[in-house]
């Protein structure tokens, strides 16, 4: 008897254990199914399978790796190359989004001092609004612009969707983004807001980023102000903030991320670190040498949106404000929109035509200002590649944006075309009775600047060639895709593979060097050798891209992209 008891009993024991392990290993599908459909929902998530490494930023693996013709820095070596940059066109029904009507919280200004980031199908779209002059916007205690929110389903056509969050005018009934805790004067946003979307973090609520400007009176400041200027009752503060859905955000920590007068225009993560870019003029901020300076763009870095550094990045200046003397009213204005493209930032930064000293104030007079090309590989200093050409400029005195053009960090790849997405001065239009409103303007796909041959004559027969820095597949494996124009059978590319010390790779330079006849936006680089476009190296590689004698080829870009 004992022994049957014993008996049925382990039996027992042993069919709880065995549905424990179904159990068990359904939840574990489950799971497993649910992270492979998360990964599958957020294409941007990245798998180091994946990766591509790049000598200019090494310490930044991503999943495509882009090679502009206007970076010097992964495309250093040129021979027989100009580099033509392209003003971008703008859409012939700007504005796409306009102030509301009289007496809603945007009638005044939508102005994209702040960011359009393009999730699943969906672009959303975060600006700056008010319904006051700006003599009473800069008169004001706390000087609220609210932070707004507006999407598209083509980045042309924008909703403004009544979120029911923030109260204006005795209702809820607007689009205005709640910042908590409304009571804090840390939640009054001023100025511009950068927004990011980092879908890898693996806390939900902190998936959206935002550092944006709020006006903290300096004896209200936690933590106090560096007793450099004090002058200033209300001080520039930047402010950061995270959210699970970008409607709803949460300040981070109890007071303002740096101790300085700093008008934060950009958040991005570059390696390690989130950095922050704006402007600051002197006192805050100087020349390298020391001297004073007017507004350019410095960069403060942080490792978790908390805890940012005392020491600042001089990032970037126009090249009038380095001259001796400098060029009277050359300012960099509000930093730079700033584009992240995994192993580069292209941004467009605010080019002041007639902006006032380095002690001076804006005063009632009107600045004119365009919006010109930078590129950084480190994420902290940043360069032009053609001094003060104007990608975006200013228009006639009977258009809608004839004053100053502002940027935000607003861009997408859209098909065969890069959509920006910019503003209009919001001081100047209201002072003047003029309405602040959002533009959009195209480039052909990452179609910013081109090569071409410089000597064509038939006499230099110089073909014209250029040489990427070093590339590296974490697999071993990899493919190339070009974006080029001009090309036939009879004006082909060449495109070779160099080993780290510039010497042909045999399997893919000479009789096996590929030849792209083709025009377009991302044509894939096949290979002889193989009939395919896999490249198969465990080692560093450069590329060599030869332009064919005849024909009028331009190449804008090329990328590579790692594979499993």
């Amino acid at each position: 008897m004992k022994t049957r008891e014993e008996f049925k009993i382990r039996l027992h024991v042993g069919k709880q254990f065995f549905n424990h392990l179904i159990v068990i290993a359904l939840l574990m599908f489950l799971l497993a199914f649910q992270a492979s459909a998360a990964s599958s929902a957020r294409p941007d998530r990245l798998s180091k399978a994946d990766l591509i490494t790049v000598e200019t930023a090494p310490s930044v693996p991503v999943r495509e790796a882009a090679f502009f013709a206007f970076d010097d820095y992964s495309i250093p070596w040129k021979d027989n190359l100009k580099l033509t940059l392209v003003e971008a066109e703008k859409y012939p029904g700007n504005p796409v989004i306009s102030c509301g009507p009289e007496g809603t919280h945007d009638s005044r200004h939508v102005i994209i001092y702040g960011s359009v980031i393009k999730v699943g199908d969906k672009f959303r779209m975060w600006y700056l609004a008010t319904w006051k002059t700006s003599e009473a916007v800069m008169s004001d205690r706390d000087r609220w612009r609210p932070m707004c929110y507006a999407q598209s389903d083509d980045g042309i056509h924008w909703t403004k969707p009544n979120l029911g969050l923030v109260e204006f005018n005795g209702n809820k009934n607007n689009n205005i983004c709640l910042i908590e805790p409304e009571s804090s004067l840390m939640s009054r946003v001023n100025d511009f807001l950068s927004v990011m979307y980092d879908p890898d973090d693996p806390d939900p609520a902190r998936r959206y980023k935002v550092a944006y400007i709020a006006h903290i009176p300096r004896d209200k400041f936690k933590g106090g102000v560096r007793n450099v200027d004090l002058r200033d009752k209300l001080i520039c503060s930047m402010i950061c903030a995270t959210s699970a859905d970008g409607l709803t955000w949460h300040i981070v920590g109890d007071r303002p991320s740096v101790n300085e007068k700093f008008e934060v225009s950009g958040l991005y993560k570059f390696g390690d670190f989130y950095y922050a870019s704006g402007q600051q003029i002197s006192p805050w901020s100087w020349l390298p040498d020391g001297e004073r300076a007017g507004r350019v763009m410095t960069i403060y870095r942080s490792p978790d949106l908390l805890n940012w550094s005392k020491a600042k990045v001089f990032g970037f200046a126009r090249p009038g404000q380095l001259t001796k003397p400098p060029i009277e009213g050359q300012q960099t204005h509000m930093g730079a929109g700033m584009w992240d493209r995994g192993n580069v930032i292209v941004g467009l930064y605010g080019m002041w035509e007639n902006g006032p000293g380095p002690s001076e104030k804006p005063g009632g007079s009107t600045y004119l200002g365009n919006l010109g090309l930078i590129v950084s590989n480190n994420g902290m200093h940043f360069r032009e590649p053609v001094p003060d050409f104007k990608v975006i400029p200013r228009d006639s005195e009977t258009e809608w944006d004839s004053i100053m053009i502002l940027q935000g960090h607003a861009f997408a790849n859209v098909g065969d075309k890069t959509y920006i997405w910019y503003g209009h001065s919001d001081w100047d239009c209201t002072m003047k009775g003029l309405s602040s409103e959002i533009g959009l303007a195209f480039l052909r796909r990452d179609g910013f600047g081109y090569f071409s041959r410089k000597e064509t004559s038939k006499d230099a027969a110089i073909a014209g060639h250029f040489v990427t820095c070093q590339a590296k597949s974490e697999t071993g494996k990899a493919n190339l895709r070009i974006n080029a124009d001009g090309l036939s059978p009879q004006a082909p590319l060449k495109i070779e593979l160099l080993d780290s010390l510039d010497r042909p790779i045999p399997r893919y330079s000479g009789a096996n060097a590929a030849k792209v006849t083709t025009s377009g936006i991302s044509q894939e680089v096949i290979w002889p050798g193989t009939k395919s476009g896999v490249i198969s190296l465990k080692e560093p590689f450069v590329v060599k891209v030869e332009f064919p004698l005849t024909g009028n080829v331009r190449v804008f870009a090329l990328y590579i992209n790692g594979q499993s």
